[in-house]
């Protein structure tokens, strides 16, 4: 529940302090413990995910209750593809580990990601759980999943799992895909998951149930509805009354638990908790957006409204509200997904068609077209190179990706992502590192080189501990700004000038606060003349490479390779660097042939837009 209501879930010694209780109320057959946004968030805030794995898993593994992860097939545990042999070596790292079943789903739906994923999770020796995600449009029809469920099974998997990952499945509807695939596979264990955003779920999970499904996803307060799932209490006492036979559950245990985790967001997680998403919001229907989503969302969408306000203050425009973007965000949504292929919208395709919706918006609102900014990882689900998309590409984005010399690809995704385990067997050699139990850390490293090499670092600890330094300070998420101490003034004026920040409008500014004959001096943002350029700016031939939006700063985003260098000959048009904003890969390409003079971003540190990147000096 924590990914689907914030930014962050609770360290290993949080975890291990709610799982007795869990166990204690009796009621689970099934606990999610891991998989998905989970190791990153680990690495995120400075913890060992395997260590937090291994603490976690074990007392359910202890009182018998089956652990499930949540994988999303040719992309492992990350946002973009992983080679095979990374693949096979997650599901022998997370059996190890203590999980017992692994939930896989492809973004794409398509057949051959997730059959790949099934045959390395049962040589792993785990439960496969083959996962159907659930959108509702004009070509995802109940035959369309029902087939869909054929191939899935007949491709080997032991369980199919109905992923409504948005909740925007009819409840109707729902119960007549659930009927024909029992008809179907009489025997096959099924398992509906659903978030409560749009309002459906507790109808949805009486119709699926009553068509013949066996396990059921819930949540518990004070996490549950919203852009969480359906309560605990609320399910079991609806399917009670429908003559159904449900475990009771151990309301002492229950109130436990749900203590804890109040205790947990009062500690930190409540500041990356925005009060919206724990609440319905019936216009999710027509966009699709997930639940699982929803935390992360709401987070992006503070960070570029900021710099969209900014932009229209500075051309004398009017300032736009949260709620205003929020649903232009939305019909903006609505009116692309056809377009781009009605992919589902789950991790990592919602994601990236709700990062072309903000691209689209932003740059409309400041008077430019739709489609002017395509992240790489877009244009991959685009082209063909993820899977294949459920609808017809637009011809618009058809002409467009000729334009841009884009290929389309129809063979099999997995073929574009070769082996790369033994490049990162040296990485770890070279820098003395230690492959952990089971490859466990060689495994972390091959799935998030960037993330676990600055978990290694101490830098993604220190981060967090500044951003949670800050957010206490001002005030985040949940919990509304502290007030500032009032300190009495003294009679007596200090000599000479007096240095201090101050904020406006969300810029920090250091000034010099003067006294009696003492000049005053003011200085502007801090950061700016090593920083930030001008758009355009030519001095001496040396032309100044500015960030389009804001987001990490990378010199590389895969294993092998290179960076560019100081010195380095460039052609106008060659990739310079990569942003990482909103979870994809925006390339930063040269305008310009030269030679580059200075990289003035640090790699792996966030830049805002009009920051200044590098600096090339042009050819005559």
């Amino acid at each position: 529940m924590w990914q689907s209501s914030g930014k962050y879930l609770p360290r290993v010694d949080q975890l291990k302090k709610t799982a007795p209780h869990i166990i204690e109320m009796g009621c689970f057959d099934r606990i999610e413990t891991n998989g998905g946004g989970f190791e990153q968030i680990n690495l995120l805030f400075g913890e060992n995910p395997n260590k937090a794995l291994r603490e976690w898993t074990r007392p359910f593994n202890k009182a018998g209750i089956q652990t499930h992860m949540l994988d999303r097939s040719l992309n492992g545990l990350r946002m973009e593809p992983v080679p095979a042999d990374v693949r096979k070596l997650m599901y022998k790292v997370k059996k190890a580990q203590g999980t017992d079943i692994t939930r896989i789903f492809c973004g794409m739906n398509d057949p051959r990601n997730i059959i790949d994923s099934i045959h390395y999770a049962q040589d792993a020796g785990m439960i496969a759980q083959a996962a159907m995600s659930i959108t509702f449009s004009e070509v995802h029809t109940i035959e369309y999943y029902i087939n869909l469920a054929d191939e899935l099974i007949n491709g080997g998997a032991d369980e199919l799992c109905l992923k409504d990952m948005a909740g925007i499945g009819r409840p109707v509807w729902l119960g007549k895909i659930v009927s024909g695939i029992r008809e179907k596979h009489p025997d096959i264990p099924i398992q509906y998951h659903s978030h409560s955003g749009p309002g459906f779920a507790m109808a949805s999970i009486l119709e699926v149930v009553r068509a013949g499904a066996d396990y059921i996803d819930v949540g518990m307060e004070p996490l549950s509805w919203g852009t969480g799932h359906v309560d605990l209490l609320a399910v079991q006492a609806m399917l009670k009354d429908a003559g159904f036979d449900v475990p009771e559950v151990d309301m002492d245990a229950y109130m436990k638990t749900r203590r804890v985790n109040q205790e947990f967001m009062e500690d930190f997680l409540g500041y990356f908790i925005n009060p919206q998403n724990r609440t319905m919001n019936s216009l999710l229907i027509s966009s699709g957006l997930p639940g699982g989503m929803m935390g992360s969302l709401m987070d992006d969408l503070k960070k570029n409204l900021k710099f969209l306000n900014k932009w229209l203050k500075k051309h004398n425009k009017r300032k736009m509200t949260q709620d205003e973007f929020l649903v232009k965000l939305f019909r903006e949504v609505e009116y692309i997904w056809p377009k781009v292929g009605y992919p589902p919208l789950v991790t990592p395709f919602s994601q990236y068609v709700k990062n072309l919706a903000v691209m689209n918006v932003t740059q409309m609102e400041k008077g430019g077209e739709r489609w002017t900014m395509i992240p790489d990882n877009v244009w991959d689900m685009l082209t063909g190179k993820l899977g294949r998309l459920p609808g017809e590409l637009a011809p618009e984005l058809k002409e467009l990706a000729e334009k841009e010399g884009k290929e389309f690809f129809k063979g099999n995704p997995q073929e574009l992502y070769p082996d790369e385990l033994e490049g990162f067997k040296k990485e770890m050699d070279e820098k003395g590192w230690d492959y952990g139990e089971d490859d466990e850390e060689l495994f972390e490293l091959a799935m998030h080189p960037e993330q676990y090499r600055r978990y290694k670092s101490g830098e993604a600890k220190r981060a967090f501990e500044e951003e949670m330094e800050r957010l206490r300070e001002e005030g985040g998420g949940m919990y509304p700004k502290t007030e500032k101490r009032v300190i009495e003034k003294s009679s007596k004026q200090p000599a000479g000038p007096t240095q201090m920040t101050v904020e406006v409008e969300g810029e920090k500014y250091s000034v010099t606060v003067s006294y009696n004959d003492n000049p005053l001096q003011t200085h502007e943002k801090e950061a700016s003349d090593s920083k930030e350029g001008k758009a355009g700016q030519k001095e001496d031939q040396v032309r100044d490479i500015i960030s389009p939006l804001s987001g990490n700063f990378y010199l590389t985003k895969e294993m092998g390779q290179k960076p560019v260098k100081v010195g380095d000959n460039i052609k106008k048009g060659d990739a310079l660097g990569y942003i990482e904003a909103m979870k994809t890969y925006n390339t930063i390409r040269s305008n310009v042939a030269g030679k580059l003079e200075d990289i003035v971003a640090e790699n792996g540190t966030e830049v805002f837009e009009d920051d200044l990147l590098f600096r090339i000096k042009e050819e005559n």
